[in-house]
């Protein structure tokens, strides 16, 4: 569904995630360039801050996220309404969890470490996924996001060429009426007690060429300073 509840024909469909669920794990599927963003994401994770500390992974599909912080030190709970992808994130170590990242089944401030990759522009209501992350991070917490900028230029190179490009993008899987308005991302985060950092993020082309020639396994993802397309962002929660 489109913000406002206009529905898009044929994007951003859920059943997507059921068809293709046998790609999840496949380094050079469908889905190979979230395998990227999420060593990406586990870069910024920071080691577990107690015993037993709680990491939440929303929007966490097959659990691609857990080799990477696997040696961290947390327990790692996945909320997806994805049941195939649940299953496989169960193999991985994830603890599931049947949830919408718009209304977590978790309790207040029960999280030290929220990441929400690739989910955020996929949701209906922004505001009301933004709040839920934060409301389930405690004071002192950290949050870690990575998604699509609302932008002309992203509605360009996110969904018109990366959805033609084998491991990039499946087709259809983006709506570009959901695409992430950076300012209202920021915005909420704060309201919430949240204050985010952004940078950009892209494929390293060195490593993306030689990815697509066979030659690497996968393909490191480079910082950068415009947030226009691709962007990470970070900010930990007032006490």
């Amino acid at each position: 569904m489109a913000r406002g509840g206009t529905r898009t024909a044929l994007r951003n469909d859920p059943q997507l995630y059921e068809t293709c669920a046998d790609q999840w794990w496949q380094p050079r599927g469908v889905f190979a360039m979230l395998h990227w963003l999420a060593a990406a994401r586990a870069a910024l994770v920071p080691t577990a801050p107690r015993t037993g500390a709680v990491l939440v992974d929303l929007g966490c599909g097959a659990g691609l996220l857990a080799p990477h912080v696997a040696d961290k030190g947390y327990r790692h709970i996945g909320v997806d309404r994805s049941p195939s992808a649940l299953r496989q994130a169960t193999e991985h170590g994830v603890q599931p969890l049947v949830g919408d990242v718009q209304a977590v089944p978790l309790a207040a401030a029960s999280a030290d470490c929220v990441v929400a990759g690739q989910i955020l522009e996929h949701v209906a209501d922004l505001r009301a996924a933004v709040a839920e992350a934060c409301r389930i991070l405690r004071p002192g917490g950290l949050l870690v996001l990575d998604t699509l900028a609302a932008t002309a230029l992203c509605r360009v190179l996110a969904i018109d060429v990366a959805e033609r490009l084998p491991g990039i993008a499946p087709r259809g899987v983006h709506d570009p009426a959901l695409l992430v308005d950076r300012g209202v991302l920021a915005g909420e985060a704060a309201r919430h007690g949240v204050e985010l950092a952004l940078r950009g993020l892209r494929p390293s082309l060195r490593d993306l060429v030689a990815w697509s020639a066979g030659r690497r396994s996968a393909v490191r993802m480079v910082p950068m300073r415009a947030t226009a397309v691709l962007f990470q962002a970070i900010g930990w929660k007032k006490g």
